[in-house]
């Protein structure tokens, strides 16, 4: 009997393997980067090409590492960065272009006069999203109006489009599958999420033809296998869902009112509403988180644009440490932040304000002020956000009968104790790391193998999460009131400030999210 599981977790910045045990253990990783590409300012790509050379090359360097074979595999999940757009010609499975990378901001403008044609309310109706120019709808709309010949192909049914998942299936399969799963199908602005199918009415705003997009298939099921001469045996792929929704899943956040929140080079926070779409009244995302057996589970998701990266900030722009590795052992010199609040908006803030005209603030500074109390201030500001998007979610969630009573946590941040425990003193519930961290990679495969029927059901999965550590509130209501309001004080100073036309105006779209594990 088959005794692994391995995941292909493609992300931003690197493509990783993981091979994983019955017990859900990590039996052997693989990791390679990738190049980033700048074209222009504000535009970020990547080669399709150069993203499956380096995923086939982890994929084969896990299980050669972990000393098996592709047959004692029992199943692939894949899980990958969301909203990045890939197009390829069907005959010849040549990308006709770099794929445009969720980060990118070229389609700012047609985002712009998407709302002012006033589209901005069908699109949360039935996609649960913000117009923003970091979904994949409006990042194929720019292809096929700028590489040249490729609307005219799109039209004669000649081209293919996907998200990462999709082109690593068409690879994975020799072209023999042309798919997706409904987690990544709804970040595109062309699903509606209620329905469960791709939207004749967006796809006529966005000017997309319908025979571009890949089939929709459940998050947990056996799509096919992979060609029989890429791993020297054919594997089922049974497992897909993008990479928050996957580490929801890894965390076995599988009842309403579990939440888990992501630290990377920024935040994302999930919080399982079930069955029910809750729609938002903070200007949070409605996504999918995954789908079983045709049914859709949902989720409120919000994102912090900024948390790692203001590690990264303190080590490359401020050199006051040289590893990220240093900034608790700094911040731990002193009892508090000394007054000091840093609002990290180097890029606009996200939910709830999606404000892009925000930058960078630091209030409180006196000649007292010193390093620790930059690095405690800037730990914090990650918590601080982290606890606004909750108050959001809960507010949002209580018409589902959602409520929390903790939030569990991974990404490279959630090693850092000490910010770890403000976040729970912050927050006032429970925050709680598991053993195994790598949880995106383990929603993956998770999903596949439930599939297959190596795992039996959710029960068992649940039973295979295990807790590193607890950390417990210990902060008064009063305090914990007192620093909130703090906070949301030093925010509201740091709003609007790069506008344009310098006047404050009405809330706009947002900048898009950050890349993960930027806290290693």
């Amino acid at each position: 009997m088959s005794e692994y599981i391995l995941a292909l977790d493609q992300g931003t910045t690197s493509s990783r393997a993981i091979v994983f045990t019955r017990d859900g253990q990590v039996k052997a990783r693989a990791q390679k980067e990738f190049r980033q590409l700048f074209p222009q300012p504000g535009w970020v790509e990547h080669d399709p090409l150069e993203i499956w050379s380096t995923q086939s090359g982890v994929m084969q360097e896990a299980l050669s590492s972990a000393g098996i074979r592709a047959s004692d595999l029992a199943a692939i999940g894949i899980t990958n960065q969301r909203e990045t757009v890939v197009v390829w010609n069907r005959r010849t499975g040549q990308p006709i272009h770099n794929a445009i990378v969720w980060q990118d901001r070229r389609t700012a403008g047609f985002c712009d006069q998407l709302t002012a044609a006033g589209h901005t309310e069908l699109f949360r109706r039935k996609t649960g999203l913000i117009l923003d120019a970091y979904f994949s709808g409006t990042k194929l709309r720019w292809l096929l109006d700028h590489v040249p010949g490729a609307r005219a192909q799109a039209e004669a049914g000649e081209l293919a489009f996907g998200t990462v998942d999709s082109w690593l299936v068409y690879k994975l399969t020799d072209g023999a599958l042309h798919i997706t799963d409904a987690s990544n199908a709804s970040r595109t602005l062309m699903y509606d999420i209620h329905a469960g199918t791709w939207d004749d009415e967006l796809l006529a705003v966005l000017d997309v033809p319908r025979s571009l997009l890949p089939e929709v298939r459940d998050s947990s099921q056996v799509y096919g296998s992979t060609s029989a001469g890429l791993l020297g045996a054919q594997v089922p792929i049974a497992g897909i869902a993008g990479d928050q929704q996957a580490a929801t899943f890894g965390q076995v956040c599988l009842d309403v009112g579990m939440a888990k929140n992501t630290y990377g080079t920024g935040c994302f926070m999930l919080l399982n509403t079930g069955r029910d779409a809750a729609e938002s009244t903070h200007r949070l995302l409605t996504t999918v988180a995954w789908q079983q057996r045709q049914e859709r589970t949902y989720a409120l998701e919000g994102g912090v644009f900024v948390a790692g990266a203001v590690v990264q900030w303190l080590r490359d722009g401020l050199g006051l440490i040289r590893s990220a590795g240093e900034v608790e052992e700094l911040a731990a010199r002193v009892p508090d932040s000394g007054g000091v609040v840093l609002v990290p908006a180097f890029v606009g803030l996200g939910a709830p304000y999606w404000d892009p005209y925000a930058r960078g603030t630091m209030v409180g500074l006196t000649r007292g002020t010193t390093a620790a109390h930059l690095a405690r201030a800037a730990l914090e500001s990650v918590a601080f956000q982290s606890a606004e998007l909750l108050e959001a979610m809960q507010q949002d969630a209580a018409s589902t009968g959602a409520t929390l009573t903790e939030l569990r946590v991974d990404g490279g941040g959630s090693s850092n104790d000490a910010m770890m425990q403000f976040q729970a003193d912050i927050l006032g519930v429970p925050v709680v790391r598991p053993q195994v961290t790598e949880t995106t990679a383990l929603g993956a495969a998770f999903l596949a193998g439930l599939a297959v029927g190596f795992w039996a059901d959710e029960t068992e999965l649940k039973s295979l999460w295990r807790v590193d550590r607890r950390f417990e509130p210990t902060m008064g209501v009063d305090e914990r009131a007192r620093r909130l309001g703090t906070w949301k004080r030093a925010v509201e100073r740091s709003r609007d400030w790069a506008r344009p036309d310098g006047e404050p105006g009405a809330e706009t779209a947002g900048t898009g999210k950050p890349s993960e594990h930027m806290f290693k």
